[in-house]
């Protein structure tokens, strides 16, 4: 499904005329309008299907760019959990007991 269908364009005064109930009719209809000012797209009446198409593309989008930005900034260097937790300046066995101490004093 292309994103915006450029055949399909109206002028502001022809989205006027056809009014609030018009556009939405073209929407349900599956007809994506693109809405121009002076010839210049402005503004886009799309159905709520194709809506939700967009919004899966645009997570997709971002997962796949997260995805080679993070392939790009691998080093290939792995490290265990005991050596991130040392690294911040703690020990297993500290981050262990504090929910056990939270719990002594009355905090959850």
């Amino acid at each position: 499904m292309p994103v915006l269908d450029p055949a399909r364009r109206i002028s502001v005064t022809e989205a006027h005329s056809l009014g609030v109930a018009g556009l939405v009719r073209d929407a349900e209809a599956g007809g994506d309008l693109v809405v121009t000012r002076h010839g210049r797209p402005v503004a886009a009446v799309v159905s709520t299907q194709h809506l939700a198409a967009l919004r899966v593309l645009e997570d997709d989008l971002r997962d796949a760019a997260l995805v080679v930005l993070r392939m790009a900034g691998d080093a290939g260097v792995r490290g265990s959990l005991d050596d991130t937790i040392a690294a911040f300046g703690f020990d297993r066995t500290e981050l262990e007991a504090e929910p056990d101490a939270d719990l002594a004093a009355g905090r959850e």
